[in-house]
This record gives structure tokens, C-alpha cells and sequence, in this order.
């Protein structure tokens, strides 16, 4: 299938997520996103509630959470979510604790993030396997228990991982595990149109970039 510029701007978390950003590089990353047409931006929960001047239109407000250990007491996890959403956020996504993952404790996992989905009922929320630092079994178990949790998205990646970021592999198994029910985010190390494109083929829905503008370039 061919995919216009548009059509994957509209599956674009627009992402600044930085320990060192600004609250002004915030604002050009709004009115980028607002330019491009892309679905989200995605920044650090630090930076809520965003100031009166920043209009984001019709672009959606993600933060990330737990992130980017994911080794985060569930309670701060669901604490911190709560106030990201009541500050402001759309869509949360959080990062699993991969012990949990690691040591095939899933029911541990599904508790942990049923309770952040019950902290924010109404906000969009994606879980944050790091495929790239988990076996195929591991990543199976870990959509599964983000499926039992009521979660709407299952998510490659941080990007801080050093085992690596999205693979075409991880997200074709992503897909097939959870089906059509939920969502596919790529995320980590997509640099191009070529590596964005591949990735949606695979069954991504959504690509969490922070070099947007250099992948949309690459596309029609």
C-alpha cells in the first residue's frame, strides 16, 4: 500500500522527550505539529501543565511515564499518570516494569498497569514493552497482560533502551499478538520514510518520531 506524507503525519507522535528541553522548544514542537498535521506531541510530564500561550489546535498532548526505567513503584506510576492527565495530557504511555517481563511474573505486569488504567479511565494509554530487550515469548506476554489491562496501544520502545529501539519483527509480533483490538506504536530509532513505511507495514498504527520532519520529507 502507498502512504501519502499526510496520511503517516497523522499516525506521528511528534516527540521531545530530552532531559535538557525547553519549555520554547515546546512551543516550536507544537506548531510543528500543528503545521504537519501530526497526531500527537509527546514530552516529558514535567513540562504540565503547558503554559496559556501554547495553542495546541487539534494535535493531541502525550507524556510518557515511569520513563525511561520503568522501574517505578506502581503507585507512583498511577499517581503520576493521574496528574499528567488532569494537567492537561490526552494520552499517557508508560513503560512496563521489565523485571516483571524478564522474570514472567505477567500477572505482576497486568496488576501494575490495570491500576494506571484505572487512575486515568478516560485518557488514551500505551504500554511500553522494549521489545528490542525481550524475547519473542517475553513480548508476547507482555501485549497480552497490556490487553488484559484495558490498555489502548502497546508501544515498541523508549529509545533510551541500549538494546535498541523498533523492529520490523516486534512489531509484526506485536500486531499479530493483540489483532485488531488495540494499537501498534513504533518508537526508537526510525530515522527515515523507508524505516517509517516498514514499520506500518508491519502493522503499526502510530510511530512515535522525534525526527519528524526528516521522515516526512522522505514522503510525497
Amino acid at each position: 500500500m502507498t502512504y501519502t506524507r499526510a496520511q503517516i503525519a497523522q499516525m506521528v507522535d511528534h516527540t521531545l522527550l530530552t532531559p535538557q528541553a525547553t519549555m520554547d522548544q515546546v512551543r516550536t514542537l507544537v506548531e510543528e505539529a500543528k503545521e504537519w498535521g501530526t497526531a500527537s506531541v509527546c514530552i516529558s510530564p514535567s513540562m504540565l501543565p503547558l503554559p496559556d500561550d501554547i495553542d495546541l489546535g487539534d494535535v493531541k498532548l502525550c507524556v510518557v511515564n515511569g520513563f525511561p526505567s520503568g522501574a517505578v513503584r506502581p503507585e507512583i506510576k498511577a499517581a503520576e499518570a493521574k496528574l499528567s492527565v488532569a494537567q492537561g495530557a490526552d494520552e499517557v504511555d508508560t513503560v512496563v516494569n521489565l523485571r516483571h517481563v524478564v522474570e514472567g511474573d505477567f500477572d505482576a505486569v497486568q496488576a501494575e498497569l490495570t491500576m494506571i488504567r484505572e487512575a486515568i479511565p478516560d485518557a488514551v494509554l500505551k504500554v511500553i514493552i522494549e521489545a528490542a530487550a525481550l524475547t519473542d515469548e517475553q513480548i508476547v506476554g507482555a501485549c497480552r497482560a497490556a490487553a488484559a489491562a484495558s490498555a489502548d496501544f502497546v508501544k515498541t520502545s523508549t529509545g533510551y533502551h541500549k538494546a535498541g529501539g523498533a523492529s520490523v519483527h516486534a512489531v509484526r509480533l506485536m500486531r499479530e499478538t493483540v489483532g485488531s483490538s488495540m494499537g501498534v506504536k513504533a518508537a526508537g530509532g526510525i530515522h527515515s520514510a523507508e524505516e517509517a513505511l516498514a514499520m506500518v507495514e508491519a502493522g503499526a498504527n502510530r510511530l512515535g518520531l522525534s525526527g519528524t520532519k526528516k521522515v516526512l520529507d522522505g514522503l510525497r
